[in-house]
């Protein structure tokens, strides 16, 4: 589970490129066709905002398995040098199998604490791989049942549906963040022509970051109800008490500082997330672990 916090830092660099282009595209080149007699033309504004915002969030799609495998130094297990790894390969391979995808590749990445991620642009193209330090610490059906929840993520093509929300927000965000951008040109920056000022630019870019940054717990909600349909697979491929047993192996874990590199964090399988509501809360990558054992509890035995 180690996806979606090299999704968004990818998505929100291209962002930034995406405002810069804007300006250059407007201002220099005078193209975009958004601007025009008596202001934004919001048509306009709306179809070249959906573009750019689906062009950002396509490219942290199709980067997400090669930005994995540098942040974490995963190493790709091309021969299986021992039993562990033979292990993993025929494991990954027949739950693969089971719910019909083409065989990911297989990695492991040193880390103390025990993580596991999956990652890739397709369901056939995909990427598992599990810390060095989950398979230290869980017992060999824990394992089972975490890279059960991996190939469900795969399964259920969560990376393309992410892909997707997160694209039609970037639209949403860079649209509301020009409309800003051109309140604030005219009213704080006195600027009466139809061709926007810099007044314009500058809130618009700063805006993207902004609402971006807000509007991430749309996309942080959808992260937490995908580790629920993660964990029904899981369940499902290993067994629902596989599953559960992995989850409460990860408690002491969550008790620990989290090694991962930053912008993983959000992909981790342990997230040491707080319980209650809070405003942070609402930006929380993964559901608790008391949350998800329940959810797990009131499935059926298998």
């Amino acid at each position: 589970m180690l996806r979606i916090g090299l999704f968004l830092l990818t998505n929100v660099a291209v962002m930034v490129v995406a405002g810069i282009a804007f300006f250059i595209l407007s201002r220099v080149f005078g193209l975009g066709g958004v601007h025009g007699p008596g202001g934004l033309q919001y048509g306009s504004l709306a179809v070249l905002c959906l573009c750019y915002g689906m062009i950002g969030s396509m490219i942290s799609l199709f980067l997400s398995k090669w930005m994995a495998k540098k942040s974490t130094g995963t190493v790709i297990i091309e021969r299986p040098s021992n039993a562990t790894e033979q292990w993993l390969v025929d494991t990954v391979a027949k739950q693969a199998k089971a719910v019909g995808i083409g065989m990911p590749e297989v990695g492991i990445f040193d880390n103390a604490q025990p993580n596991a991620f999956a990652t890739g642009w397709n369901k056939n193209s995909a990427l598992v791989a599990v810390s060095s330090g989950l398979l230290h610490t869980m017992t060999a059906d824990e394992v089972e049942a975490v890279l059960a929840h991996e190939i469900g993520h795969v399964a259920n093509g969560d990376m393309v549906t992410l892909a997707l929300i997160q694209g039609v927000v970037n639209a949403f965000v860079m649209f509301f963040a020009r409309i800003i951008g051109s309140f604030v040109d005219q009213v704080v920056f006195k600027n009466e022509s139809d061709s926007p000022g810099i007044g314009y630019f500058v809130t618009s870019m700063v805006m993207d970051i902004l609402l971006g940054f807000l509007a991430s717990a749309i996309v942080m909600w959808f992260s937490r109800l995908r580790e629920y349909r993660a964990d029904e697979m899981g369940a499902k491929l290993a067994s629902r008490d596989k599953m559960i047993s992995a989850l409460n192996a990860l408690r002491p874990a969550e008790a620990r500082p989290d090694q991962m590199p930053e912008s993983m964090k959000a992909f981790a399988i342990s997230s040491g997330q707080s319980q209650g509501f809070s405003i942070a809360n609402l930006f929380r990558t993964h559901p608790t672990l008391d949350e998800r054992i329940s959810a797990l509890q009131k499935l059926p035995a298998n």
